[in-house]
């Protein structure tokens, strides 16, 4: 072999790495964060896929997805943050959590951020506005916390007895919690009822909630969506069914766990629209372009086996509002 052929192949052989390596940068890389566990998030996180999927972006094939969960503690939040930016992702997704969604945006001014809430983003600080975000965040606003009403309305007619109400929130997501006991005193006031909020942080707090619950004799508890509540959501059912506690619930997975009845956004539909935005945005467009999207549809959901155990006669009108009644 001549000498200028065998440098020639030299400089091709060290050449071919550093192409190869560019070119697996080109894959974009979308950095999933939940507040959660992953067992928790199981069908949230395939309905994100879903989305991402209907925008041409297929996992292990054109997209890679970085998965990150904190289990329910708030302290790893930064953590997890710094190190999905100092991968240098293309996308980072805070997933039903206001708080990581404030520590990415402290964190990067320039990685586009795709956010789920059911916290008003422009009042937490997150964006300028629903229709022009600005920045490089946007995302989708569930209004979990914006339907207290319609969540006591349903029990009112289930339990026209009921007059002391009692609601679970997350002391550690204060946004959060503070928003869901604003709505729910408001909307049980105009019910005619009265509600009780009993913070709960931790595992402990959770039995000591149920406990105070007990020995205030409330008529019904209200589970608001938190990353808390979804990892410990055994814990809680359990407890509910020990104390034949009836229970209101935002997310659907809780009624197919045992719960008695649940009223909010349709969870798979949200993070469907969040797998959208996230194609958007891989596909060129900026976050400060695309409005925070406020989801429609809602689904009421009762389990009847539930409501029999508890003694409680499901009448034919709730029966014909449920978009599913599990049996």
């Amino acid at each position: 072999m001549k000498r200028r052929d065998f440098i020639t192949l030299l400089g091709g052989a060290a050449a071919w790495p550093i192409a190869a390596r560019a070119q697996q940068r080109s894959v974009p890389v979308v950095g999933l964060l939940y507040i959660s566990t992953p067992d928790a998030m199981r069908n949230e996180v395939q309905a994100v896929l879903k989305g991402l999927s209907q925008m041409g972006f297929v996992e292990g094939r054109n997209v890679t997805v970085e998965y990150r969960y904190a289990s329910g503690q708030f302290d790893r939040i930064p953590e997890l943050v710094t190190d999905l930016v100092r991968r240098q992702v293309t996308v980072i997704v805070t997933a039903n959590s206001v708080a990581a969604a404030l520590a990415a945006k402290a964190a990067t001014a320039t990685t586009p951020i795709v956010f789920s809430t059911g916290v008003d983003p422009v009042q937490a600080g997150l964006v300028e506005s629903l229709s022009r975000p600005g920045g490089n965040v946007t995302g989708i606003l569930s209004m979990a916390n914006e339907i207290g009403a319609k969540r006591i309305g349903l029990l009112k007619e289930l339990l026209p007895g009921a007059r002391r109400l009692g609601a679970l929130v997350n002391p550690t997501n204060p946004l959060v919690a503070d928003a869901i006991a604003a709505d729910l005193r408001t909307a049980a006031s105009a019910a005619g009822l009265e509600v009780e909020i009993f913070p709960a942080g931790t595992i402990g707090e959770i039995d000591g909630a149920f406990a105070r619950f007990v020995e205030q004799r409330r008529d019904a508890l209200i589970l608001p969506a938190d990353a808390l509540f979804s990892a410990r959501r055994a814990q809680i059912l359990t407890l509910a069914t020990r104390h034949s506690i009836p229970t209101m619930s935002t997310e659907r997975e809780n009624v197919v766990a045992g719960g008695l009845m649940g009223y909010g956004t349709i969870t798979s539909e949200m993070d469907r629209l969040v797998g959208l935005y996230i194609g958007r945005i891989l596909k060129g467009e900026k976050p400060a372009d695309l409005p925070v999207v406020r989801p429609t549809k809602f689904e009421f959901v009762i389990n009847l086996s539930t409501a029999r155990a508890l003694g409680i006669e499901v009448p034919a009108t709730l029966l014909a509002l449920a978009d599913e009644v599990i049996e």
